[in-house]
């Protein structure tokens, strides 16, 4: 299991691993809306319904940007040293520790922290984790899956900003992701401003409330 920065897009056949990226433009969700403006009241709105949609984050980042978008695996390794609320969700001794980042023209959309119960991995998840290249959002279309909310352990987001900064609990969630009736994942999910690229914001001359 590799540590380090990995990228491909996704919806495509992975490739070798590219030279130096452009840095990412990395926001908190509701960074640039004018408080009180009709947009930011659209946008509040939006983000409810992304933290509890019961979908494939991945397919609805690839049909807000009309394709492909880009993965980045910043971090993937095998580990016992995860933070105490993981252990509250997740039985055995053994993880892997996956963080990656997803975009679309520069811009971040989503940065995911997930641990995985290696004790309880089917082999067949297992292969496709291993790959590193492909959002785990894929898994939904080979097994039976199922989400159960859980609150987000402080823990796993202290974590997950440590290595990508710009910390925006009001935009994350977590929830445990059973494969075949098995608590395997646990996965936290944080939307950036990238979420809102295509929909109906405010322009340059727009009006605000």
């Amino acid at each position: 299991m590799s540590t380090g920065s990995q990228h491909h897009s996704t919806g495509t056949p992975p490739g070798r691993p590219e030279g130096a990226q452009a840095p990412l433009l990395r926001k908190r969700f509701d960074d640039g809306l004018a408080a009180g403006s009709p947009f930011a009241k659209w946008a509040a709105v939006w983000k409810k319904m992304l933290l509890v949609q019961d979908g494939s984050a991945t397919l609805i980042c690839e049909t807000l940007a009309d394709g492909p978008v880009q993965l980045d695996v910043l971090h993937q390794k095998v580990t016992a040293d995860v933070p105490e609320g993981v252990r509250a969700h997740l039985p055995g001794t053994s993880f892997i520790e996956r963080q990656v980042c997803m975009s679309h023209r520069g811009e971040v959309m989503m940065d995911n922290l997930t641990y995985v119960a290696l004790e309880q991995l089917d082999p067949e998840v297992q292969r496709h984790l291993e790959q590193g290249l492909s959002p785990i959002g894929y898994i939904f279309d080979i097994k039976l899956t199922r989400k159960r909310p859980v609150p987000c352990p402080d823990g796993v987001l202290s974590r997950l900003w440590q290595r990508c900064g710009v910390p925006d609990p009001e935009a994350a969630r977590s929830y445990v992701l059973e494969i075949e009736n098995t608590s395997c994942m646990l996965i936290t999910e944080t939307y950036r401003s990238g979420m809102l690229q295509g929909l109906p914001l405010a322009g340059p001359g727009a009006q605000t409330a």
